[in-house]
């Protein structure tokens, strides 16, 4: 179907496959879309291999439908790319050979990916022009307006007035319940009866043989544990499935155990049950296959049909992480970069520890939730935060080495979301821009949360001593450390009545468990 030659050239890269962009209304044979596999893409940070399998599945079906759909596409794999070092040299080939007049992009998500097509649109000897994704409830107009370079913005602020702006869940200028927030309601811990209604996950069979030969084939580095068929959604139509199948079967029960962890499922459950009540829609939206709005409006009218089973704090706390904490975080990226990259406001520089890389560990919460991460490229949102991430946070590891971790592992992740949850809200290094304080916190949290402690081999109940949990000791040697600058914040005044409260032998004794668990931090 495709010409020799076309007037206009349109990129389209592995996170914007949108069917509902504007570029699609209207059927043209003198436009070619490009969609292609990068080597610089496979190679920027050490992808998951689920990971890459899922993009380059998602862009192979996005290529076909396009192509079905009347449009002119051209798909190229890494053995069609392999000779171009990079996007601009693939794109500087292609504007040639077909003779276009004309190139086309929709502005990317990530800094370094934006930076590199203006610099090569900069140079280029034909016209250029640039489109909004198309994607978010914020246009990028609206983002420079709701954010200010440097400042702490507060996530709760920005998700009220984006839920009067777009009208969601409210009465009239007041929210529906009369609160705006249900998230007191929303730190329930799983017991043993409740696993009876977790759901097992909805997982798809994409055949994804090819594209691992291929990875093999261009040796290609990845970490993570490969599977030939891929479970996650890749196409718009199992995106849609993906969100009926949350709102029947997760979202009655979602808002309730949103916070919660469980390694139960290893063992007297179903290893299937892995994702509990969570929705598992991050990587179809963050790819743009479907859209927020999409995701939200379908669970609301999912809600507003089953309201005698679905109780309003399960749906606000699910909306919430979409138009509230997705949108922030996006805006906080765009204000703040490409500054953001660099901060490190409490100088952490420690090396990840060996054990991120394999999941062996005595930290019981800890080899789950790496474990998991290896094995699905998938943890949900508070393993993330208050688990691994906390964990660095106390250990003082560097957050270029966090953040690439994250990033590289996480089937979901993509730079714009991942760097301020992480350097950010997980490793307060951006001092404080995304968080009034550092979410630190002991083993007393992984306990009221989880059943991890009560297999671990270390004691959550103990500081100090033989065996004594390392997130309690990690704890207080760095809210000791961080002192002078966190006893300033009101909602550490008690943390610092109570470290105080403590003898001075006993604190002590604390900081000096925590420096040995240090030292030692590859034997954990």
């Amino acid at each position: 179907m495709n010409n020799n030659s076309y007037r206009c050239i349109r990129l389209i890269l592995g996170d914007q496959l949108n069917p509902q962009h504007s570029w699609f209304k209207d059927k043209n044979e003198h436009t070619l879309y490009v969609i292609a596999e990068l080597h610089q893409e496979t190679a920027y940070v050490q992808h998951h291999i689920q990971k890459v399998c899922a993009f380059f599945c998602a862009m192979q079906h996005f290529a076909q439908a396009l192509s079905q759909a009347g449009h002119h596409v051209l798909h190229l794999t890494l053995d069609d790319t392999q000779a171009y070092s990079s996007l601009p040299e693939l794109l500087t080939y292609l504007i040639d050979q077909y003779g276009a007049s004309q190139f086309e992009y929709q502005l990317p998500d990530e800094y370094r990916l934006r930076r590199q097509l203006q610099a090569f649109t900069t140079e280029l000897n034909v016209t250029s022009m640039y489109y909004e994704t198309e994607h978010f409830y914020l246009n990028e107009s609206a983002i420079k307006q709701e954010f200010t370079a440097g400042k702490h913005h507060r996530m709760e602020a920005f998700y009220r007035r984006i839920r009067k702006k777009f009208n969601i869940l409210m009465n009239g200028n007041e929210p529906q319940g009369a609160r705006w927030n249900f998230d007191a309601n929303n730190r329930n811990k799983l017991k043993p009866q409740d696993f009876n209604a977790v759901p097992s996950p909805l997982l798809f069979e994409n055949d994804v043989r090819e594209i691992l030969a291929r990875l093999k084939r261009h040796s290609v580095k990845t970490i993570g544990k490969s599977q030939d068929f891929i479970g996650w959604p890749v196409t718009r139509a199992q995106a849609k499935q993906l969100v009926t199948f949350f709102c029947k079967q997760c979202l009655p029960r979602f808002g309730e155990y949103q916070d919660a962890m469980s390694c139960q499922i290893d063992n007297a459950f179903d290893k299937r049950q892995w994702s509990l009540f969570h929705s598992r829609l991050s990587f179809a939206m963050n790819a743009k296959m479907i859209s927020p709005a999409y995701v939200v409006n379908a669970a609301l009218a999912y809600y507003e049909q089953h309201k005698a089973k679905i109780s309003l704090s399960q749906i606000e706390g699910f909306v919430r992480q979409i138009i509230g904490w997705r949108e922030f975080v996006r805006g906080i990226y765009w204000a703040n970069m490409p500054h953001y990259s660099q901060l490190n406001s409490l100088s952490a520089t420690r090396k990840l520890p060996d054990f991120f890389w394999t999941g062996e560990t005595q930290m019981n919460c800890l080899k789950h939730v790496i474990g998991q991460s290896l094995d699905e490229a998938y943890a949900h949102h508070i393993q993330r935060l208050m688990v691994t991430g906390n964990f660095c946070l106390l250990a003082g590891v560097d957050p270029d080495m966090v953040e690439q971790w994250y990033l590289g592992i996480y089937i979901d992740a993509i730079e714009w979301v991942e760097m301020p949850n992480t350097r950010g809200m997980s490793q307060f290094a951006d001092g404080g821009i995304v968080g009034s304080k550092a979410y630190a916190a002991s083993g007393n949290y992984v306990k009221n949360m989880s059943d991890y402690c009560s297999q671990c081999y270390y004691k959550v109940n103990q500081a100090s001593g033989l065996n004594a949990c390392p997130l309690n000791s990690l704890y207080w040697r760095f809210m000791d450390k961080n002192q002078q600058d966190f006893a300033k914040n009101p909602r550490n005044r008690v943390i610092y009545a109570n470290w105080l409260k403590k003898s001075g032998e006993q604190r002590k004794e604390i900081l000096a468990q925590a420096e040995d668990y240090i030292l030692n931090i590859e034997n954990l």
